[in-house]
């Protein structure tokens, strides 16, 4: 009989375990997950009302999620439920009027820059204005962003209540961020507000109680098993 596949299970990241750091006076940060050899990490950011982060440049790129309040820089703002990115190069600052918690994948660092030049601008995804689509039975995504380069992309999915993804391996990592419900796999239930990782290699089936809004940002593809 063949071996069982390995399960390289995921990993629950419970965001309200973690501890908030100063970045700024009004500024502050958790630091959730990061992986050394590509770069990137995950972090929550509290901005106080009134907060600036002084112009910078993004060496590597940032992929984030307003989970409330709104943040702006140059190109405009980025509101509640949005989801802004910014490309490798990219110059600008960042203000919070009133305000805002943020939830990022970030690739690589800053530096500081005085001027934006012709640096690439920010984007501001508004994810109430893409369409849903179909997945599989009681699965929906909307499809935010793709960089065919690194294979990587990023989608909005919705799991109605009593929904299965079926045995499945990754093949690449996958990071999600669970925006209001509940899913779970093998490793346990991942809450509102809390991350999983899923490694390169990872075997396991998705399901979701309640149902679940997620934000996941995959790298590579999967492999039904079941």
């Amino acid at each position: 009989m063949a071996a069982a596949a390995p399960s390289n299970p995921s990993q629950i990241i419970r965001v309200s375990e973690r501890e908030w750091e100063p970045m700024s006076a009004t500024i502050k940060l958790k630091t959730l997950w990061s992986d050394t050899a590509s770069k990137r990490r995950a972090q929550l950011t509290r901005f106080e009302p009134g907060a600036t982060l002084p112009m910078h440049r993004h060496v590597g790129d940032e992929l984030l999620y307003v989970i409330e309040g709104s943040i702006s820089d140059e190109s405009g703002t980025t509101a509640a439920g949005s989801v802004g990115y910014r490309p490798n190069g990219c110059v600008h600052s960042v203000a919070s009027k009133t305000g805002a918690t943020v939830f990022a994948i970030i690739t690589g660092g800053i530096e500081t820059a005085s001027e934006i030049g012709a640096a690439p601008r920010s984007q501001t995804i508004v994810l109430s204005d893409l369409a849903w689509t179909d997945a599989m039975p009681g699965v929906r995504q909307k499809p935010i962003w793709h960089d065919k380069e690194t294979k990587r992309r990023a989608m909005l999915v919705r799991f109605d209540a009593g929904a299965k993804l079926p045995l499945h391996r990754h093949v690449g990592d996958e990071l999600i961020f669970i925006i209001e419900g509940s899913n779970a796999d093998e490793s346990g239930e991942v809450m509102t507000g809390d991350m999983n990782f899923r490694p390169n290699g990872c075997v396991h089936t998705v399901t979701s109680r309640n149902g679940a809004t997620v934000l996941g940002l995959v790298t590579g593809g999967v492999e039904m098993l079941g």
